[in-house]
């Protein structure tokens, strides 16, 4: 290959581009990017980088993933402030906005996700959290004189957002069309974890409830629910999950599905074309089964799997790592790796699910073989758990 171009300056595309160098490929690098932003980190645009005081403009220099040395040793062509709008494997074409072209032997796609919205969404107040322009906006909001939140979602980006916003003194209000929060990530049992962080910081948690529209002429004025309660607010954030930027493929014969279809080393069904991230959608191995991580240990790991497998022309090598994502709320610190599946039991082995903010380190198995563990202020002992975890067999059908 003489020119392999990343669509998506992630952590993800940083990850594969770096994959690349490290086996060898020393052709034209080229890294397309929707954001002006080069590489950032974004777990902390929900946390720090609302709270952090002192700062009134958001100093974004603490979130970059490269500096000038790494960029150099990369030796890469950045198309920044530029989007994909389509791929043509036929003509080893990828088309950006303005009419531009970008010839290539090799794709990596790593376009990642873009968050879903409400109707109103537009509405001046209402925010959705994905990019760091979008985290900058929210934070002078929130330092405004806001003082009345209300959070759409109670998954990791609604949480986070919450505990931030009740960190900065706002009244704050969690909106959850589910029983629990992540339930689909914890299961019933554990979910109820969750909900006790919120409600013994002081944030009130509202589940099984379903948000009817958005109230506000010249910018919003509060949440009408479905059973006709309206819930005041200054600030609204909208965090009911996201969907893979997979628009730009239509036509490049792709499988879409929820994602980038690809095999278990994140190559498609055209061996020049690789898929990381969020976007992928990658085979389990040894499964009928196809899982779409949105974690960031995912998109960092699959970089260096999938260089190595474009580079190659076919996989070589699976992606196998075990998910693995962490979350900061309301002091806490939440860590799980595995696989659950519903059915799996609970074990508790050390904490009270009663009082997770005293810490908790909680096991789940099938069939007297783990499949996950969870860990809340339990660092070292679920570290231990977790590489026990990857060196152990998974049960059947996983």
């Amino acid at each position: 290959m003489r020119t392999v171009t990343v669509v998506g300056a992630s952590l993800a595309g940083l990850h594969a581009a770096r994959g690349l160098r490290s086996h060898g490929f020393d052709g034209r690098l080229v890294i397309v990017g929707e954001e002006r932003h080069r590489p950032y980190d974004r777990p902390p645009l929900s946390k720090e980088f609302l709270t952090r005081p002192g700062d009134p403009d958001g100093d974004p220099a603490p979130l970059a993933l490269t500096d000038p040395e790494d960029e150099a040793e990369l030796d890469a062509e950045w198309l920044l402030g530029v989007r994909a709008e389509a791929l043509d494997p036929a003509a080893g074409e990828v088309r950006l906005t303005g009419g531009r072209t970008v010839r290539t032997d090799g794709v990596v796609i790593a376009t990642g996700a873009a968050p879903r919205t409400l109707r109103a969404t537009a509405l001046p107040g209402v925010h959705t959290l994905r990019t760091l322009d979008d985290a900058a906006r929210l934070r002078a909001e929130l330092r405004a004189g806001a003082a009345r939140a209300v959070v759409i979602g109670a998954g990791f980006i609604g949480a986070e957002v919450a505990s931030s916003c009740a960190a900065l003194g706002l009244d704050v209000t969690v909106v959850e069309a589910a029983p629990l929060p992540l339930v689909p990530q914890l299961g019933t049992e554990l979910a109820g974890v969750c909900a006790a962080l919120h409600r013994t910081s002081g944030v009130t948690l509202l589940c099984g409830t379903q948000v009817a529209t958005l109230r506000g002429t010249d910018r919003v004025t509060g949440v009408e629910l479905a059973d006709g309660r309206v819930l005041p607010a200054d600030v609204v954030v909208v965090g009911i999950g996201v969907r893979p930027v997979t628009g730009w493929l239509e036509g490049s014969g792709l499988a879409i599905e929820d994602g980038v279809l690809c095999d278990e080393g994140c190559v498609t069904a055209l061996p020049n074309v690789v898929a990381v991230g969020d976007v992928a959608r990658l085979a389990r191995p040894g499964t009928a089964r196809t899982v779409r991580a949105e974690h960031w240990t995912s998109g960092m790991e699959q970089g260096g799997v999938a260089a190595r497998n474009l580079l190659a022309g076919s996989t070589v090598e699976p992606f196998t790592a075990l998910p693995y994502f962490w979350s900061d709320q309301y002091g806490a610190r939440i860590q799980y790796a595995g696989r659950r599946d519903p059915g799996d039991t609970v074990r508790i082995d050390e904490g009270d699910p009663a009082d997770p903010g005293a810490g908790l380190l909680a096991v789940y198995e099938r069939d007297g073989s783990p499949t996950a563990v969870l860990g809340i202020n339990r660092p070292r002992p679920f570290m231990r758990l977790r590489r026990e975890l990857a060196r152990a067999p998974q049960p059947a059908g996983r």
